[in-house]
């Protein structure tokens, strides 16, 4: 395994496998993304219940809907000419505008939706799991108040990853050179527990360390901080709730589905997911990262007031996906994009071809 490091006003590392080897043509490799997308849609909406609708690619700038996914993001943004050029922003992922949506559509418990989520993040690193052009599966379900606790938590992170082994399996059956990787079943440990058994390495070594020894993890507990005083990862206030105590005995009703990739030797983030805020979990989270000023925007009042329903939700990565059934190196293989251009020919000199 190569690592290459972009120091030029970046922080980019690019893993470069030995002896790296495309298992799919690029023409073949079209065919093989249409069917995971096809799939996997299918089998998340079947296990979870859920209905498609049509998404925004971007919102107006102050309303609190767009996502500040790990708090500290910048959207992208543009003035509205024939709006007084009112500001818009790209959205970075669909938790709240979801959850506003399953009030609008007053879908009851159990119930709830999903769509195609595609956004710009301009803050990102480039390098195998990052780009600049993000699309994900953004699916948000209405729960009831009994919902929320951590055992209904692992029992829906259970049936996602029904759906994606479900999905490795229809490869292999069209692809059978492209063996399944994914263990039987996935294993749940909270971020506490993992600091604890860890405690001298960094948030992504641990991660690492846990998905090479389990092949697929659920980490719980993403955003309070922990007994070293830091959380896991950053998690903005307003949409996971990270602050409630669970029957584990730990904070928090979210977390993380990471996978073990052998091809880069490291651990892929497949979904971000979780419970989300009640409104009172919403004001204790506020209050934790000092922007209680945020419950005067309109999501915030709308939830506040209870206008909308509780529910649970998440974004899982479709090129992410992709990249790692058919067991690519690098996310450009799946999906066009824009890439330095050193690290465009770094890729072509070993064999790995980018969009």
């Amino acid at each position: 395994m190569f690592a290459f490091e972009f120091s030029k006003s970046s922080k980019m590392a690019l893993i470069i496998p030995k002896k790296y080897k495309q298992k799919l043509l690029p023409e073949t490799t079209e065919v093989a993304i249409k069917k995971i997308k096809e799939t996997f849609q299918e089998k998340l909406a079947r296990r979870l219940n859920l209905r498609r609708v049509t998404a925004p690619l971007f919102v107006l700038t102050g309303t609190g809907i767009n996502d500040d996914l790990n708090g500290v993001e910048n959207a992208v943004s543009f003035p509205i000419a024939c709006m007084g050029n009112r500001q818009a922003e790209v959205v970075h992922s669909l938790a709240k505008w979801k959850r506003m949506k399953l009030g609008a559509y007053d879908i009851p418990a159990g119930y709830g939706l999903y769509t195609d989520m595609n956004a710009i993040r301009a803050c990102e690193d480039l390098d195998n799991l990052h780009s600049l052009y993000v699309d994900q599966w953004d699916w948000e379900r209405s729960i009831k108040p009994s919902d929320r606790n951590v055992d209904y938590l692992k029992n829906t992170v259970n049936n996602i990853y029904c759906a994606l082994r479900e999905t490795e399996q229809s490869i292999y059956e069209e692809f059978p050179h492209i063996t399944p990787r994914l263990p039987e079943e996935i294993t749940f440990i909270h971020s506490q527990e993992l600091l604890d058994m860890y405690p001298r390495l960094t948030a992504k070594e641990r991660e690492i360390e846990i998905t090479k020894r389990y092949g697929a993890v659920f980490i719980i507990g993403i955003g309070a901080p922990l007994s070293n005083g830091e959380p896991h990862d950053g998690r903005a206030p307003d949409y996971d709730d990270w602050i409630t105590p669970n029957s584990d005995g730990f904070q928090g009703l979210n977390g993380d589905i990471l996978v073990w990739d052998d091809i880069l030797d490291t651990a892929i983030e497949l979904s971000s997911m979780g419970i989300r805020v009640s409104p009172e979990s919403l004001i204790l989270q506020l209050n934790a990262r000092n922007c209680i000023e945020r419950k005067e925007l309109s999501f915030h009042r709308a939830l506040l007031n209870g206008e909308l329903p509780l529910s649970i939700g998440g974004g899982i990565g479709q090129s992410r996906l992709c990249m790692f059934l058919l067991q690519k190196a690098h996310i450009g293989e799946v999906q066009a994009s824009i890439w330095p251009e050193e690290q465009i020919e770094i890729c072509r000199q070993h064999g790995i071809q980018l969009v």
